[in-house]
């Protein structure tokens, strides 16, 4: 049943459980039918490097900001579609509807002209986790693939700030070392029968770095550093509910947030009623160590839309220190990549507003896109604009 009005959900209310089912597999076509549309979009876009004209890096950045979704709907948008265009019967599968993106997305790297056809075949009939199982068959070993060089120059550690997750890749025997360790450890530690066998690895491997750096020194201090930002009010006054921030990794209560005031290894900036002393006015030119901390817990990246580059950045005066007699103050710095510091200062970009209220990024076809501070920052400590700057 296709739907003939605008859906809302009064309207939805009335369908009956078959035009509800049926609906819904209409709709789920014509999702698929889009999403084969914006892939394929997106690969020319990317074969063009059109992304450039809007001062993307990356085809990636672009769709994240033009299409507000996220790094990881983009990367797969790019890569789906960079892979489509040399498998035009899967492209029309995914384009009529008759795949889903989710099946494409399981079968894509495994797919080649001499396979597709099947693989189009077996989608029809296949669950996705079922066509993953297909696609892994039909992919080269990994004997084939991978050695020890591979390996060790494929090692990485990520870190997802939002879900709090350390995600790891090592090579054969370095994974079996670490593993290794970490269960001796853990079954080391008494059972009371509730604590989980996942929460003692995880508890092992908070110990492991927690652990001082000379075993001679019981009380030496833990060389990491986590800082959290309070108000001070939030330590004075007990009945205090004000929150406070784990300095870029989110919000705390007032309770959590005492509680870190009496641990030794975790630094705790109090932030004042009146938002920091933020302005060092034409004093001078680069910022304070105090500044750059508050504009990475304020900025956390590139303030360029959809940019996340958050390694290779630094303060930019947004009314120029010399040409424009900048000053250095907080609402007049922001955080850019060195791509994007390149784009402004050749003048290829203007960039305008208040960096800790909206920013305006101008590009040469005329576009604005706009960019704010984290809207943690803004909600914990954003400054008193009624304070007197000097």
């Amino acid at each position: 049943m296709a739907p003939t009005t605008t859906p809302t959900i009064s309207s939805i209310a009335t369908l009956s459980t078959s035009d509800l089912m049926e609906e819904a597999a209409a709709a789920s076509r014509q999702l698929a039918a889009l999403s084969g549309r914006i892939v394929l979009l997106a690969a020319e876009l990317e074969r063009r490097e059109a992304w450039r004209d809007e001062g993307a890096t990356s085809i990636e950045a672009w769709l994240s900001e033009r299409c507000a979704v996220s790094p990881a709907t983009a990367r797969a948008w790019a890569h789906v579609g960079n892979r489509l265009f040399d498998l035009p019967r899967l492209a029309g599968g995914l384009c009529d509807g008759a795949v889903s993106f989710d099946q494409v997305r399981a079968v894509v790297d495994a797919a080649r002209p001499d396979n597709e056809a099947a693989l189009v075949a077996h989608a029809s009939e296949c669950s996705v986790r079922q066509l993953a199982e297909v696609a892994k068959a039909a992919a080269p070993t990994r004997a084939s693939t991978s050695s020890p060089a591979r390996e060790h120059e494929n090692r990485s550690v990520r870190f997802n700030d939002d879900c709090r997750t350390v995600t790891a890749q090592l090579p054969a025997e370095t994974y079996a070392e670490v593993r290794g360790g970490l269960e001796m450890r853990a079954k080391q530690i008494p059972s009371d029968g509730e604590t989980r066998w996942d929460q003692r690895l995880a508890d092992v491997l908070v110990s492991l770095v927690r652990t001082p750096r000379s075993t001679d020194e019981p009380s030496a201090q833990s060389p990491y550093v986590v800082v959290a930002h309070v108000p001070l009010r939030t330590l004075t006054d007990e009945d205090s509910e004000l929150a406070g921030e784990l300095e870029q990794r989110g919000l705390i209560d007032a309770v959590v947030a005492r509680r870190l005031a009496c641990d030794a290894t975790v630094v705790v900036a109090l932030d004042d009623d009146v938002g920091h002393t933020m302005y060092e006015g034409r004093a001078r030119r680069d910022p304070t160590p105090t500044q750059r901390r508050e504009l990475w817990r304020r900025d956390r990246h590139c303030r360029f839309p959809g940019c996340t580059n958050a390694i290779f950045v630094n303060p930019h005066h947004l009314r120029w220190w010399k040409r424009d007699r900048g000053k250095t103050d907080l609402d007049n710095l922001a955080l850019l990549c060195e791509h994007h510091h390149h784009l402004v200062h050749t003048r290829a970009w203007r960039l305008e507003g208040d960096a800790s209220g909206e920013l305006s990024f101008v590009g040469p076809s005329g576009r604005v896109m706009t960019s704010r501070p984290s809207p943690l920052w803004t909600r914990v400590s954003a400054p008193d604009r009624s304070v007197q700057k000097r």
